[in-house]
């Protein structure tokens, strides 16, 4: 009992003698203006998907690759919050975020709602994902952009301002003017920019910058842009996350390592580091950012904040500098009110390199399979979209939302761009393939509805997402006496097409016939071997099992579709009529020949040589050019950096890196055989380059381009080394080192070889370091004549040399390249008998036109290549041409069309009966003569059969008016900007009862209409 005793009394005393304080943490600092002001911006980086899948990262699973959890960063971010109202967080992804939300008790979401209402937590950049700036297309990054900002807008009614970049590796100019400017943001900041351009911009204070991203439209759409001096991380020695190894701010005097004079000092010196620069060389005013976050933080947010307020009181009793709690927002208004002018940008970011030997210029190709899969399903969502407004949205589904939210996600800058691991890439595939189910079911659906003008009544129509690979059962049947097959052909866009479909079938006894009974045109072609190997494999490595039997043959027919609208044409089985039974001629060379072969049916013409089957010469009769061409296939070998020495980093050619160290052209012998095909529609020559590349070019009769078909791979490696393929299109243009790329599909930025417009560039990598991003295509051009190559899907190209354009078609590589995916780029796909090299499919196309008179074609069949024709397919009997009630169809008034200068790119029905409706002018200022100008759209006959009650002009992504959105812009002054900064002629408003639409060139105009439900009949 005495022992008990004394042992109380000595805890009693030791108590008494530890003073007990409960500390209060002044985090009340606002601006100061008389001292470098730190704005500390807390924040978490998500990646959708990278190294781990999106559900992965955000439940917290396969820990072993990556431990990260966005489901507790967000548990633990609230509490955090609520413990103190002067902290602050901004959060991007909204993937991840409405994941969080739905799982929210009522009792929460009013939190989070108060949160967001007081500043607290702010949603920036704010779309489903961060999206990539090289490998995406403008109408995808609006996309998803909207869809992320109709949702907070939804849940939270407020708009984000700020535009929050800061991962993807190069920035585009489509982005600082359409997905900044026009989306109503006050500024842009983003982390990645060359290492020389990084350097010489903080020489010149120049890291932030006025960003006028449109030639076209200038200082209306022009953005405050702020490249971040190192990377979008805290400062060494500043991170606060529970397993870091920074030192935390140990403040109570009773414990061991008390440091908070020695961590205020270390902030004051990071802060004048930084500031020594901003103050003198890297940018102006006495503000300064700390990005306090990076990958996945605050998964134990408290830490972060606990150690976060506490440099904020004891920095701002030390005096020296003030230290706060803000938010890019805060910032940029700091910025604003400084009154400064800022230097001028004018073009892009790209290409970007970290280092002497790393341009990430590798992944403007890399994973081409799934960049064109996600290219044909854009186009596919778009058309989908506007069949659904056409028969009325249907909330108890199917609806296109799926294929929507995966298409969101897959604009992320380690989805489209290959930079994800392989089992993450699979996942990406499944999300867009079951986005794509339901959207099939919309269309065939809706197909139905309009084709009968009433239900559905059990009408099936199929559809062919393997047509690609000659894999199509709904036309590979056979056609007994009194069968057939009714083809319905869907044009997206809103003028009227003539073209060439190609369906599989399986005998070549057919007839086709349009609705109304006339025969028409067609054309028979074998498939190749080439094509059922490709079609034997991947057939079964995506539907699970292997294709019975196969087609024999290509049919081919001329169709004509309206706008917005389909045709219907039949094949049934039967002798040709004499006027289109023309069979093909074959000639096949095996180069023995001396004779020119020429190829086309038409006014263009392709020259081959007789003696080695190579490409000579392009004449076509219409425009009066002739020009020599040749073509030709290489491939680099992708270095694996051993042989680097210190000082140089090693460096190995991989996913996101393009480091070639040597070339070797790809050709089995000299003399290449060919097959020509001639027929009354077009022209095909085959050619097998090697065992591994197969190539069929076709000339049109109808048409002014040549469309070439490649299919490359499995990629050789035997030989232990990587390679990354190209084909180069050589003439002799003489365009003196410049070349032309698309910045998303949309504007064409000048390339110089060698140059940047910036700063002085040192010459490291003269191939890697010339490569630029192409989305729609790319050109070349001297005096007299022009050279385009347009694209089916996100690759790489240049002009490495003058008269010539290149581009990157496949990539395999077997090393890593030591940015962070940790996992070499050999993309496998197996099957139950075999695991092969990925193999790819795909098209370019191109034509050589007199100077001035080749955008005409660039912007008119890149749209026609966006938005493909969509067939759908109908097995039917009976002594009808169809049984539909409805053969042909057009959404607009029968008497019009869009102008050829205007694209609809988007028609769609929202859930609350709202329709979204995109008109974008597809021409920049000065780049055709005819169609450079201003356009009109009649509303009234673009919807015939419904009443506008209600018309309301928007943002680019439809979450605030376009009037509020410019009365709240910040004008920025910009040093130099004399007639560059003049304000551009924009479509005024439109009036409520002429309701038509004026666009100014690259002007998009977008808008909320509200139908009368009185009228509104096909």
């Amino acid at each position: 009992m005495a022992n008990k005793l004394m042992l109380l009394i000595f805890v009693v005393g030791f108590a008494l003698c530890v003073e007990s304080k409960y500390m209060v943490y002044n985090t009340s600092a606002k601006i100061v203006p008389d001292k470098l002001n730190v704005h500390l911006v807390p924040h978490s980086h998500d990646d959708v998907g990278w190294l781990k899948t999106v559900d992965q990262y955000y439940v917290g699973s396969n820990n072993s690759i990556q431990g990260a959890c966005v489901q507790n960063v967000l548990d633990s971010l609230i509490p955090a919050l609520l413990a103190d109202e002067n902290r602050k967080f901004i959060y991007v992804e909204q993937a991840f975020f409405q994941r969080w939300w739905r799982d929210q008790s009522p009792a929460m979401q009013k939190i989070v709602r108060q949160l967001v209402d007081g500043g607290q937590l702010e949603f920036i950049n704010g779309g489903w994902c961060m999206h990539d700036e090289a490998a995406t297309h403008y109408i995808d990054m609006i996309d998803q952009t909207t869809l992320g900002h109709r949702y907070i807008k939804e849940q939270f009614n407020v708009t984000p301002r700020i535009g929050w970049q800061i991962d993807p590796f190069g920035h585009s100019a489509v982005q600082a003017y359409l997905l900044g400017a026009e989306l109503g943001f006050d500024s842009f900041f983003f982390g990645r920019i060359d290492y020389q351009d990084r350097a010489k911009r903080k020489a010149e204070k120049a890291l932030e910058v006025v960003w006028q991203g449109s030639k076209s439209l200038g200082s209306s759409a022009q953005i405050f842009a702020g490249a971040f001096p190192e990377n979008y991380e805290p400062p060494s020695g500043f991170y606060f996350e529970v397993n870091d190894d920074s030192d935390i701010v140990q403040d109570d005097m009773n414990l061991f390592d008390y440091n908070v004079q020695d961590r205020v000092n270390d902030f004051v010196a990071a802060a004048f580091s930084q500031a020594s620069h901003i103050l003198a060389n890297i940018t102006r005013t006495n503000h300064v950012m700390w990005t306090m976050g990076t990958d996945f933080k605050y998964q134990y947010a408290r830490t972060w904040f606990r150690n976060m307020d506490k440099l904020i009181h004891y920095v701002n009793e030390d005096g020296r500098v003030n230290a706060l709690y803000s938010t890019p927002s805060i910032y940029t208004e700091a910025k604003y009110a400084s009154k400064e002018s800022w230097p001028l940008k004018t073009d892009d970011y790209f290409p970007y390199a970290d280092c002497i030997n790393a341009y990430w210029t590798g992944y403007f190709t890399s994973r081409p399979a799934i960049k064109r899969y996600v290219r044909i399903l854009s186009g596919y969502y778009l058309a989908a979209r506007q069949l659904e407004f056409f028969k009325g949205r249907n909330e108890a589904g199917p609806s296109t939302d799926s294929l929507g939210d995966a298409l969101g996600i897959a604009q992320h800058h380690d989805v489209v761009t290959g930079t994800e691991q392989q089992h993450v890439a699979n996942d990406y595939a499944k999300r867009l393939s079951i986005g794509y189910k339901e959207a099939e079911d919309v269309i065939s659906t809706s197909l139905a509805y309009i084709a009968q003008s009433s239900s559905e009544s059990g009408l099936k129509l199929q559809q062919c997402p393997l047509l690609n690979i000659s894999y199509c059962p709904p036309s590979e049947v056979n056609l007994s006496p009194g069968k057939k097959l009714v083809v319905v052909i869907y044009n997206s866009l809103g003028w009227k097409r003539s073209e060439i479909v190609k369906i599989p079938v399986v005998s070549a006894n057919v007839i086709v016939q349009d609705s109304t009974g006339k025969e028409i045109e067609s054309q028979i072609l074998p498939v190749v071997d080439a094509a059922m190997a490709l079609r034997e494999f991947y057939a079964t490595a995506n539907v699970g099992k292997s294709p019975v039997g196969g087609p024999l043959y290509w049919l081919a027919f001329k169709v004509v579709v309206p706008p917005l609208g389909f045709s219907t044409y039949t094949v049934t089985s039967g002798k040709r009529a004499a006027t289109t039974s023309v069979r093909e001629k074959f000639y096949r060379s095996d180069g023995n020949q001396n004779d020119a072969i020429e190829v086309g049916p038409g006014n263009l013409k392709l020259v081959y040589s007789g003696s080695d089957g190579k490409l000579t010469g392009y004449i076509n009769g219409k425009n009066m050019v002739k020009s020599s061409l040749e073509q030709s296939y290489s491939y680099y070998v992708g270095d694996d950096g051993t042989k680097d020495v210190a000082p140089v980093v090693p460096q190995a050619s991989g996913a996101y890196v393009f480091r070639p160290n040597s070339t070797f052209p790809i050709q089995s012998q000299e003399k290449i055989p060919i097959t020509v095909l001639r027929g009354p529609l077009f022209d095909e020559v085959h050619q097998s380059v090697t065992s591994w590349i197969y190539q069929i070019t076709r000339v049109y009769k109808e048409k002014q381009h040549a469309e070439v078909e490649f299919i490359v791979g499995p990629i050789p490696i035997n030989d232990g080394l990587g390679k990354e393929v190209v084909t180069q299109l050589t003439t002799t243009i003489k365009n003196n080192k410049t070349f032309y790329t698309d910045s998303n599909g949309r504007d064409f930025l000048e390339r110089i070889r060698d140059y940047r417009s910036d700063w002085n560039l040192q010459v490291n990598q003269p191939m890697a370091g010339n490569y630029y991003p192409i989305n729609l295509g790319i050109y070349m051009k001297d005096k007299d004549t022009e050279f385009s190559i347009l694209v089916d899907r996100s690759v790489g190209g240049s002009s490495i040399f003058d008269g010539q354009l290149e581009l990157m078609l496949h990539r395999r590589l077997l090393v890593d390249d030591s940015r962070g995916v940790a996992e070499a780029l050999n993309e496998t796909v197996c099957i139950p008998s075999a695991c092969k090299g990925l193999t790819v499919q795909g098209k370019l196309y191109f034509r050589i036109d007199p100077l001035g008179e080749g955008a005409k074609w660039r912007r008119s069949f890149g749209q026609e290549i966006y938005s493909p024709l969509l067939l759908a397919f109908s097995e039917q009997d009976g002594d009808e041409m169809t049984n539909f009630k409805v053969p042909t169809f057009t959404g607009i008034d029968p008497s019009y069309s869009l102008p050829d200068n205007v694209a609809l790119i988007t028609l769609q029905e929202l859930a609350n009966g709202e329709v979204l409706i995109r008109l974008a002018h597809l021409y920049e200022v000065g780049e055709d003569k005819d169609l450079s100008v201003p356009a009109r759209v009649e509303l009234k006959k673009l919807f015939p059969n419904k009443q506008i009650i209600q018309i309301t002009e928007t943002s680019l992504s439809a979450n605030q008016k376009r009037e509020d959105m410019e009365k709240k812009r910040l004008v920025w002054s910009a040093e130099g900007s004399t007639h560059k900064s003049q304000r551009v002629s924009r479509g005024g408003p439109v009036d409520p009862i002429k309701l038509v639409v004026e666009l100014a060139p690259m002007e998009i105009r977008t808008f909320l209409i509200n139908f009368s439900k009185k009228l509104s009949t096909l």
